[in-house]
């Protein structure tokens, strides 16, 4: 159960309404359990729906499936529920098997760093960095991190919130 009320069930107003209308009609977003409970706080939703500009960037040098990729790593890696289910969902409605992904040697490399950012970003090993120096320029490097960072963020808000799972979401969990 949600630990904190979401927005739309407190009423909205009119900021909160506009702040919805932009991150759907411009960002391309629907409105999301996390959503609605960020709504709550303007500038908490304002900073967490950055998170869609950064991504716009980063898949301009990653594929859709690299980037999905990309954040099922890290957020199955975090046990967050609710963003792991969600690019969980992704992959299986794309024909992949989540739990048994073929990986070509890149894809591998992007998933080995998401599950070393996921389980210790203090200790990511040198020869991962060097993999992924082989494949992104150093620009594309510091989008990269500072993307799973917001990635890695947004699956600490989701779970220390404890943001209920979509109702979406629930057929795509695992097990």
């Amino acid at each position: 159960m949600a630990r904190y009320k979401r927005a739309d069930e407190l009423g909205l107003n009119e900021k909160q309404k506009e702040a919805i209308r932009y991150h759907e009609e411009v960002q391309g977003g629907h409105m999301t359990n996390m959503k609605y409970t960020l709504l709550r706080d303007l500038k908490a939703f304002e900073i967490y729906m950055g998170w869609y500009d950064l991504s716009k960037e980063v898949k301009q040098f990653m594929s859709e499936r690299e980037f999905n990729i990309l954040c099922y790593g890290i957020s199955s890696g975090n046990d967050c529920l609710v963003c792991g289910t969600f690019f969980r969902r992704i992959l299986i409605e794309n024909g992949e098997d989540p739990d048994a992904l073929k990986l070509s040697e890149k894809e591998e490399t992007i998933w080995n760093f998401a599950r070393a950012m996921a389980k210790d970003f203090h200790n990511i090993p040198a020869e991962l960095y060097d993999e992924l120096d082989s494949y992104y320029s150093e620009e594309q490097m510091i989008q990269l991190i500072a993307f799973a960072g917001q990635m890695y963020a947004t699956n600490v808000f989701v779970t220390t919130a404890k943001v209920d799972l979509d109702e979406i979401l629930i057929n795509y969990r695992k097990g």
